[in-house]
């Protein structure tokens, strides 16, 4: 028996490596910041598909430990004091990552500030924003007459993708020189609005250069690379 065995989840999806983080997700643009986080930092962990197919998220078992229902969740055997620490929610399993390895997010207090703010600009603002053009872009609100809830959608990408776009003047990620967990919210988002949502027309990504090379650099990274198509 190990300290896992005491989590539901693990009834549904097994730990077969017992010792490594459980990484609960699919490669949707929240998803993928924690898996790759954990090619960033070289955390050993193991990948389990939450399929939504299957609505595998409204399982009790997934529910025992996402109580939001919502993918990524992670279980490390080795939280804090050494304990099984369950964890959902993208950037708080972010910064639980970048802690637990001091990693990725600095560790002079303004900077430290600087980059948590810009997971919140994130998760507060680029991901719900894309989220929704995407649904009236590509999936089920495509169907609806009315285009007013579209062109909201459009013109708050628009204006966030111009945030970036004046932020990232001069710097080579989200905090100038630094890679960080800020970029590793932020791109997947901006990677999928233009290549799995076809937005890219749509929003005009090409009145943003700055963030098409940024994006571009990212997606360069090999940790990125991989990190894209986990869990497979």
């Amino acid at each position: 028996m190990s300290g896992l065995d005491a989590f539901p989840i693990t009834r549904k999806w097994p730990a077969t490596d017992t010792q490594a983080i459980q990484l609960y997700s699919l490669p949707t643009p929240n998803g993928v910041k924690v898996s790759i986080m954990l090619e960033e930092v070289g955390l050993r962990y193991q990948a389990h598909t939450v399929s939504f197919s299957t609505q595998d998220q409204l399982s009790p078992e997934f529910i025992s430990l996402s109580a939001n229902n919502k993918i990524p969740a992670i279980l490390d055997p080795h939280g804090p004091d050494n304990q099984p620490l369950p964890l959902f929610e993208s950037g708080a399993i972010l910064i639980y990552l970048a802690e637990k390895t001091g990693r990725l997010l600095p560790q002079n207090p303004a900077r430290r500030y600087e980059t948590l703010q810009w997971i919140m600009f994130q998760m507060g603002g680029i991901g719900p924003m894309f989220g929704q053009l995407g649904f009236f872009h590509k999936f089920a609100g495509k169907e609806i007459d009315d285009p007013r809830p579209k062109e909201r959608y459009v013109n708050e990408a628009k204006r966030l993708l111009g945030v970036l776009e004046r932020h990232l003047q001069g710097k080579t990620w989200m905090l100038g020189d630094e890679y960080t967990i800020a970029d590793i919210a932020i791109f997947p988002w901006v990677n999928t609005l233009r290549d799995f949502y076809a937005a890219g027309e749509l929003v005009g990504l090409d009145a943003y250069p700055t963030v098409i090379a940024t994006l571009e650099r990212f997606l360069a990274r090999p940790a990125v690379q991989k990190g894209l198509s986990i869990p497979a």
